[in-house]
């Protein structure tokens, strides 16, 4: 048993624990329920709601949200199209994002899904510095997707 100051009473039956809350105009309430035995704390339980609230927008507030960004490009991309790519996928990494790499094919060009396989591995060499290759490159339909997930975000959680 604490009490509105702080102040520990010990160990005493639930009764007596109402009574002192009531004498005091404040409200019992369980902080530990699974501690033995429970910890109870006499406040005001608006005030208590209030400060955990508080405590859980503080912790949410420190959390990173990774987002699924895509970049889509097709086998016979042009070079400095590729390049554009490639930098807004270094871009979308630094912000700490995954990046996910589709190549569309088409027609007959699913008939060379090899050339697909080269710009990937060619876009997961030249992103080696900032992102791991989270799924390597593997044809699915008509699209071949290979996903990139940032390395900062692995070092920042340690």
């Amino acid at each position: 048993m604490i009490d509105s100051e702080n102040e520990q009473l010990g160990i005493m039956s639930l009764k007596d624990a109402l009574k002192l809350a009531s004498e005091q105009n404040l409200d019992l309430v369980e902080v530990a329920p699974t501690a033995k035995p429970p910890v109870c704390r006499i406040i005001d339980s608006g005030k208590f709601r209030y400060e955990r609230q508080k405590r859980a927008k503080e912790v949410k507030k420190k959390q990173k949200v990774t987002a699924l960004k895509e970049v889509k490009i097709r086998p016979n991309i042009e070079d400095h199209d590729f390049n554009v790519k490639l930098k807004n996928a270094q871009r979308f990494l630094d912000n700490g994002d995954k990046v996910k790499v589709t190549i569309t094919f088409r027609g007959r060009e699913l008939s060379h899904p090899e050339l697909g396989r080269q710009l990937l591995v060619k876009m997961g060499d030249l992103l080696k510095e900032a992102a791991i290759i989270e799924r390597e490159a593997k044809l699915e339909g008509k699209n071949m997707i290979m996903i990139l997930s940032p390395k900062s975000s692995t070092t920042q959680a340690n």
